[in-house]
């Protein structure tokens, strides 16, 4: 087995340095790469397959609920490597936003877990979103998106912070008049979408792209998976008993946060309180209307997670530590009073001792795996900086970023 994997780590490595081979007559110097990203195979139809361990496992049952070799729910294929860097480009590029000012990776940054590291996510103009950003790892394997699940598909997914006036804060009408009165963009739209010259770039086309690049946004290779795939030395004993801690019928945390993607994808009332001074957040009741839904809210992704903080939809606990220790404190202790919310049944009082919750942190930390984040483009068509935010450096000086002086 464990040949198995260092081959298949040379092989990504293989893929990776082809990545970037790009097709001639660049637009303006703008070149859609020819190739599919690592860890995905080119089928014959011109489009990207990914290929992971996990597909020497027949089902997510085998090993159990919560075991280590489960295989993997669908992943979204058939996007063209062309679509997916065309992709990359409009992720990075603030010309999506209202005002030029932020991109979608000014929120999803991929040198903080693809969120930005702040309780509430800023947009344009420092407005406030009401809830963080979460992360885009693994996007491409679920089937709602939003902390509330009131998306279907990664265009619509897509689509909702391009329009969402605390966000990006963009029209469809000055969105589409934006690409398509660039030279560069359209050329690379043609050959995304081998569209005519003369064809006008399209919305649909625009989420399309945004989708293709999130399914390749793929962390299956950290430390845990080639603990998972046969590799024991992986993990560290104490890393081990917080593995084992993290599956026991005590924690249960692999319940929700089941392996390899670490969430089950349901919705799930905990009971997270709001930071002081915030009114209560009914997250998917008002999307669904379903009473049993108040306070309800996706279970996250633990993949990458070390690197996500601060964490809950309101960005309320820092570190790990203090989040691990909120399911200590006793069923529905953090419920606001007046509110009579149907609470997770897997939400018990664990009573974990200190040692415990250390070693659960252990291992959140084995989850990181960053070896397949993409190239930020040294430029964009826009001529507009990449990563740039005005506005959250401005909200830095009054909130507290972890991991950043404030």
């Amino acid at each position: 087995m464990r040949g198995v994997v260092i081959v298949c780590v040379v092989l990504g490595l293989a893929l990776a340095a082809g990545l970037g081979v790009s097709a001639p007559d660049a637009p303006d110097g703008f070149a859609l790469s020819q190739r599919c990203p690592p860890s995905f195979e080119q089928t014959v139809a011109g489009t990207c397959s990914l290929r992971t361990l996990y597909e020497m496992y027949d089902s997510v049952q085998d090993k159990g609920l919560g075991g280590t070799q489960t295989s993997l729910p669908d992943h979204r294929d058939g996007f063209s490597p062309q679509q997916i860097d065309l992709g990359r480009y409009l992720f990075f590029d603030p010309a999506l936003s209202a005002d030029g000012s932020i991109s979608c990776a000014s929120c999803h940054h991929p040198d903080q877990g693809f969120s930005d590291g702040l309780p509430r996510s800023v947009g344009i103009g420092g407005r406030q979103a009401a809830r963080a950003a979460p992360t885009l790892w693994n996007v491409a394997f679920l089937d709602s998106f939003f902390w509330d699940a009131h998306a279907a598909s990664l265009e619509e997914q897509a689509a909702g912070p391009l329009f969402a006036p605390a966000e990006m804060g963009n029209t469809p009408q000055q969105l589409l008049a934006t690409l398509n009165g660039n030279r560069a963009y359209r050329a690379m739209f043609r050959q995304a979408f081998a569209q005519r010259a003369g064809e006008a770039i399209e919305l649909e086309q625009v989420y399309q792209a945004l989708a293709a690049f999130q399914t390749s946004l793929i962390s299956l290779n950290s430390r845990y998976d080639r603990y998972a795939h046969g590799f024991h030395a992986a993990l560290t004993p104490p890393e081990i008993e917080g593995l084992n801690i993290f599956r026991s019928f005590v924690a249960r945390c692999a319940e929700c946060h089941t392996p390899p993607l670490f969430t089950n994808q349901q919705v799930a009332v905990i009971g997270a309180p709001e930071p002081e001074g915030l009114p209560f957040d009914p997250g998917a009741q008002a999307v669904f209307g379903a009473d049993k839904l108040r306070g309800g809210f996706k279970v996250p992704t633990l993949r990458n997670v070390a690197l996500t903080a601060p964490y809950m939809h309101s960005g309320l606990f820092d570190n790990l530590r203090d989040t691990a220790a909120f399911y200590n404190g006793g069923r529905g202790h953090a419920v606001p009073e007046g509110e009579n919310l149907h609470l997770h049944w897997h939400i018990t009082s664990p009573d974990l001792t200190d040692y415990e919750l250390d070693r659960l942190v252990d291992f959140l930390g084995t989850l990181t795996d960053e070896s397949l984040k993409p190239r930020v483009p040294v430029r964009v068509p826009s001529g507009l900086t990449p990563i740039n935010h005005p506005a959250r450096e401005q909200i830095a000086t009054t909130q507290s970023i972890p991991g950043e002086s404030s």
